[in-house]
């Protein structure tokens, strides 16, 4: 989801309503860069958020923005009756309300523990790390019935590694340095739309 399907780090913004943006940018930058091991940077991030509440965090969902093309994206991949999810290193408290919104078929994203409407400063249950999003990837083909050489993962960092390589067809979109060597396409315009041709379908539907 993060500066793929938004504009935005979520975890920055987070960051950003519990004063500590500066220490997560330099956590999640060395983190997307394959330097530090995804489960520990998360941890660390999401540690310098205790005590953020409810109206903080709905600030952060009306500060974000949605990547050019995404609607169209989805509106096409529906429209060939294919499936669109979003599995994402950041947070459901977050996902949720866009993946509704956007007409998301499925999601999955890290959940944030809170203590009577405040965030402790830990994330609850399993990490959604690498292995994960390709796990997810994998799940979500079978339920839908899609071979796994009929899928597309679109990805930007370390993280989006196993994922891209378990695809079909990976896309590196505006992607790092790691991400752009394994991809098989590199996409520096940001414009989820232009992932419709690729996969043999028209940017703009006909009315």
């Amino acid at each position: 989801m993060d500066s793929t399907l938004i504009e935005d780090e979520v975890i920055d913004l987070l960051a950003g309503e519990a004063g500590s943006l500066d220490a997560v940018a330099a956590i999640t930058a060395r983190a997307m860069n394959g330097e530090l091991d995804f489960t520990e940077s998360l941890v660390a991030r999401v540690a310098t958020l205790a005590g953020l509440t409810p109206p903080a965090i709905s600030a952060v969902e009306r500060r974000i923005s949605v990547t050019e093309g995404v609607p169209r994206l989805v509106e096409g991949v529906h429209a060939a009756g294919g499936a669109i999810a979003v599995v994402s290193g950041g947070f459901h408290e977050v996902v949720d309300g866009l993946a509704e919104r956007l007409g998301l078929d499925f999601w999955r994203a890290n959940r944030l523990e809170a203590e009577d409407g405040v965030l402790t400063g830990r994330v609850r249950g399993e990490v959604v790390d690498a292995g994960a999003k390709a796990a997810t990837l994998a799940e979500w083909a079978d339920e839908c019935g899609i071979p796994l050489s009929r899928t597309v993962a679109v990805g930007d960092g370390a993280n989006d590694l196993e994922m891209m390589a378990l695809a079909g067809l990976s896309i590196a979109f505006d992607a790092k340095a790691p991400v752009r060597g394994a991809a098989d396409v590199v996409m520096d315009v940001r414009d989820l739309s232009q992932v419709l041709p690729l996969v043999g379908l028209p940017r703009h539907l006909r009315r």
